[in-house]
């Protein structure tokens, strides 16, 4: 099979033949159809995340078919449609795997991360982490919805209930949980990079009430504050703007250092909490809501071998929605 392989952090992607992977006795096989191509990787390219296993093929938001399956595989047939997201595996066992925090996991295994991921012709995946995908949404547009949904789903339940809430880094995941939020009747206030005109212009369009860049103050306190930016400085910034007892969600797997802040931002009983990775069960519950919140992804698809090009549009924020590898 063709392979997108990232050999070295720093270094670009390299196009390579090699063979298809095995299946284990409980993994699904897919042809990949669709990998969605999100700021993680480019963490993983650029070092942040630290000991990725190497060689790797990145990519965590897989849309792929059945092609064959491990002897304890149940449930999934040949020929199924299914979605690979970022949590690949957890051990099952330790505290946080037996209390409902999986996500959690000290010894997780990570799509695109730690296991080969989808930028390839071919991926295996663990089948009990792998989620059947919605028929309202064909491949490049349920490949989005498999991190940049899910992550954005977790950050808005760790939001809380407020009905003013503020988003910051108009990306991928936030014109998903825009989308969400204003389903549910929030209000949404967007905070884009200063002077991203085309980018205010989208979150509108999306519903947002109020777009502006995020050194600005929106015309309203907000109750909550989602930063999907991997920029610290956006902390004290989206603290200043939420009215007392409010909570900021930091979304990002890697952000920068947070500078100091006074403690008078803070104190009202605000709180800053951050979401790491997912569930299976934010899995089933986001796809079962996405397609009744009438959700639709938009997407800018690259070919396979247009991986390098796909990620340094991201870098520079010149993709609209999400980018996606359209494979097969």
């Amino acid at each position: 099979m063709r392979a997108m392989v990232l050999e070295s952090p720093g270094r670009a992607l390299r196009l390579c033949e090699m063979p298809q992977p095995a299946c284990g006795p409980e993994d699904v096989l897919l042809k990949v159809a669709a990998c969605g191509v999100c700021r993680t990787d480019l963490h993983i390219l650029d070092g942040d995340l630290p000991d990725p296993t190497l060689p790797l093929v990145p990519g965590h938001e897989i849309v792929g078919s059945v092609v064959a399956k491990g002897e304890r595989v149940e449930g999934f047939e040949p020929g199924q449609r299914l979605g690979v997201p970022w949590l690949g595996r957890t051990c099952g066992h330790c505290r946080y795997c037996t209390s409902g925090h999986e996500n959690l996991c000290d010894h997780a295994g990570f799509t695109g991360y730690t296991i080969n991921g989808g930028y390839a012709e071919y991926a295996v995946a663990d089948y009990r982490y792998c989620f059947p995908i919605p028929e309202a949404y064909a491949d490049a547009q349920a490949a989005p919805l498999l991190c940049a949904g899910l992550i954005g789903y977790r950050s808005l339940v760790a939001a809380g209930d407020g009905q003013r809430l503020g988003i910051y880094g108009f990306g991928a995941a936030a014109h998903i949980i825009a989308q969400l939020a204003r389903w549910q009747g929030r209000t949404v206030y967007a905070f884009t990079r200063p002077g991203d005109a085309a980018g205010q212009s989208f979150a509108k369009g999306l519903g947002a009430a109020w777009a502006g860049d995020s050194t600005m103050a929106p015309p309203d306190e907000m109750d909550a504050a989602i930063i999907f930016a991997p920029v610290g400085a956006l902390v004290p910034e989206a603290l200043r703007r939420v009215a007392k007892g409010g909570t900021v969600v930091c979304a990002g797997i890697h952000m920068s250092d947070v500078p100091g802040f006074p403690y008078s931002i803070l104190w009202g009983e605000r709180s800053i909490r951050s979401v790491a990775n997912l569930t299976r069960r934010d899995g089933e519950d986001f796809l079962a809501i996405a397609p009744k919140a009438g959700i639709r992804t938009e997407v800018e698809t690259f070919r396979l071998e247009q991986a390098n090009e796909a990620l340094a549009r991201l870098r520079e924020g010149r993709i609209r929605g999400a980018a996606v590898l359209a494979i097969s």
